[in-house]
């Protein structure tokens, strides 16, 4: 028996927390009833329907794609608002389910993965692989050393948790713009716009360089390409190792060094009696 998201993921319905909010929604029935989340199924037997039309189970053939995604296009499969806005989705002429790996909001550009493999997208875009991502970052004006060190240092406060150390290099400083090459190791929603503008700096160009392994290359704007097989190679590697090195640390032991005894609690002082023997009040 497998988590139901993920057959589904492995189906090419979506990437795995795509299909999460799928299950909650109440778009998916097993056996013919609504299913949850924590559902468990068995793929050869059960049968699983999505939007009223049913999958299968079995392994599509997996695609990988590297797109470098323009100015004006949303990282999403539609348009939730309905306003004729172009969709990453759109830019590809292929068949299938096909998803994106890590957002840019509409004004950024850059590298952007695209696959059907739920798997492997969903251990590329959690947290606890810390996959790093790297910038190229145009800010209006000039940035002090004492911000540039504040932003690398981490611990600035953001969708009510502290961001974690992030790797800055200035590579041009003017008195109207400076050039940045900024590496995180977690994507939260416009967070190096809104780390810029907490430090006093607008954003005047932002383009997402490398995802992991793959770099965004010569690839021009709104050109897509398949990943070489040892791009996809590369790729499964570093989840195999990241996903290692994140296992949890031992519980911490508590010991007493032999011969130090252990400290005695004072004596409780009986209470004082009285000449006919009774408690004494005070």
């Amino acid at each position: 028996m497998e988590r139901l998201q993920k057959v589904m993921a492995h189906a090419g319905v979506a990437s795995r927390r795509e299909c999460e909010k799928l299950i909650e929604q109440g778009r998916v029935k097993v056996n013919g009833r609504v299913a949850k989340l924590g559902t468990k199924v068995d793929p050869s037997q059960d049968s699983i329907e999505v939007n009223g039309r049913v999958i299968t189970a079995a392994q599509p053939e997996f695609v990988y794609i590297a797109m470098n995604k323009p100015k004006g296009v949303i990282s999403s499969l539609e348009d939730e608002l309905n306003r004729g806005r172009k969709t990453v989705r759109d830019m590809i002429p292929l068949p299938g389910h096909l998803y994106p790996v890590g957002r840019l909001d509409k004004q950024s550009e850059g590298l952007i993965l695209m696959t059907n493999d739920g798997d492997l997208a969903h251990k590329l875009t959690h947290p606890r692989y810390g996959h790093k991502k790297r910038y190229h970052v145009v800010l209006e004006g000039m940035i002090s050393d004492q911000s540039v060190q504040k932003w690398a240092r981490g611990g600035m406060p953001l969708d009510g948790r502290m961001t974690i150390p992030a790797e800055i290099e200035v590579i041009r400083r003017q008195k109207t713009f400076t050039q940045l090459k900024v590496t995180l190791q977690e994507g939260r929603k416009r967070q190096i716009r809104r780390i810029a503008n907490m430090l006093g700096h607008g954003v005047k160009e932002l383009v997402r360089e490398q995802i992991g392994p793959i770099s965004l290359g010569n690839l021009a704007s709104g050109q897509w390409r398949h990943l070489r097989d040892d791009e996809v190679k590369a790729l499964r590697e570093s989840v195999k190792e990241k996903g290692a090195k994140k296992r949890r640390p031992p519980k911490k032991t508590f010991y007493r060094p032999k011969g130090l005894k252990k400290p005695q609690q004072p004596e409780e002082r009986k209470p004082r009696r009285g000449k006919r023997g009774k408690q004494s009040r005070r």
